[in-house]
């Protein structure tokens, strides 16, 4: 492994343990060369999940985007950064249900609007104003109100 400080190869493993509801380990890594330690996530990919583009493309699947997607969403609310791993992996469980080894990425998308509704209120809002492509102020608006009125008759 890659030290992320100086790019030397020379790591070792000092400590590891299941991570993200036993989906992952977690290895904590230190440096031979400068002495930095990272921390580091190894993950089982069952099969490879080809992405569809909406313009018609086809790219291999990255949990990294959509971690990121959520973290950009989520950025300063009050989400812990394990909640967002959580997200992860159940939307990919829900993923593996619906897909035959390719997905189109509105469906990703659909699911991510999902999880950050029930998650968030601002990030879902966040990511749903460019998820959507909202035109104009008034779709912004219109879709607080929905929110906000679905919000009420919880109440």
């Amino acid at each position: 492994m890659k030290c992320p400080f100086c790019d030397s190869n020379d790591t070792k493993v000092v400590d590891s343990r299941s991570a993200q509801k036993n989906n992952a380990i977690r290895r904590r890594r230190e440096c031979l060369d400068c002495g930095h330690r990272f921390t580091t996530y190894e993950y089982v990919v069952e099969y490879p999940l080809t992405i569809i583009k909406n313009d018609g493309r086809r790219e291999e699947y990255d949990r990294r985007k959509l971690f990121n997607s959520l973290k950009i969403a989520c950025n300063k609310r009050p989400v812990p950064v394990d909640k967002l791993e959580s997200v992860v992996i159940d939307i990919e469980k829900e993923i593996e249900e619906l897909s035959g080894g390719e997905i189109a990425s509105n469906v990703i998308g659909e699911l991510v609007i999902k999880y950050l509704k029930e998650l968030d209120e601002v990030a879902y809002i966040r990511f749903a104003s460019v998820y959507k492509k909202f035109k104009d102020l008034d779709e912004f608006k219109d879709q607080i109100e929905r929110m906000s009125n679905l919000n009420g008759s919880k109440n």
